[in-house]
């Protein structure tokens, strides 16, 4: 805990003095966030340090797995979280975030192997469509778990499945109807950095730079 609370002594006194009319400004006018950002627990993401962005910009919801249960009349935490950043908050995006090297990936590929932690076995059950789409393209059996060379490719297919898991709540269907928002899938590569991105009706990922390339162009011709 040590370097814990010299941060905290080193946040009080340094950076929210530096900061303290942002900070103002999020007291005063609320917050207005424009994307709602889902990723994994994992301590190795950093949705901020990711995106170069500041408090009051994203909408943070994080579990294992950077799961999305499909809708149901069952509240949940995602559920609701989903509900209040898309009706209340009106975000315009909402982002996807799985990571290579993911802990709750090598779960669901071998599920039998979770002995003792049911909640989390349980849990992993909302990653059950994207393990079984890897087995169906390898002709693997459905009793047979996942070998690890296959880690990369269950990873991308479950942002893929949470993303359409997020078209069955009501207020993203809604907002998607009306083209009032976006939803974005990206795999973090933690080992070099690059991201990788997928669309709501997408089959596969394509590179950053050529996914938002008109994105770029646009802000290469109006630096903030």
């Amino acid at each position: 805990m040590d370097h814990i609370v010299r941060g905290v002594l080193d946040f009080r006194e340094n950076v929210y003095p530096e900061r303290k009319d942002l900070f103002g400004t999020l007291i005063e006018d609320g917050q207005h966030p424009e994307v709602l950002f889902f990723t994994c627990s994992d301590s190795r993401i950093d949705p901020n340090l990711l995106t170069g962005s500041s408090p009051g910009d994203l909408f943070i919801c994080r579990n294992a797995g950077n799961i999305i249960p499909p809708h149901s009349n069952e509240t949940g935490g995602m559920t609701a979280s989903i509900e209040y950043a898309v009706a209340v908050l009106k975000v315009r995006h909402i982002i996807v975030c799985g990571h290579t090297d993911c802990g709750a990936i090598k779960g669901a590929m071998d599920i039998p192997a979770l002995k003792g932690l049911p909640h989390v076995k349980e849990w992993l059950g909302h990653c059950r469509s994207a393990m079984e789409i890897v087995r169906e393209r390898h002709g693997i059996s459905v009793d047979s778990c996942l070998d690890a060379k296959y880690l990369n490719e269950a990873i991308e297919e479950n942002v893929l499945q949470q993303v359409q898991h997020l078209r069955t709540h009501p207020a993203v269907a809604a907002k998607l109807a009306t083209q009032k928002i976006d939803i974005h899938g990206w795999v973090y590569d933690i080992k070099n950095g690059n991201v990788r991105c997928c669309g709501s009706n997408s089959v596969g990922f394509t590179d950053f730079n050529d996914y938002y390339a008109d994105v770029i162009a646009r802000v290469a011709d109006n630096p903030a």
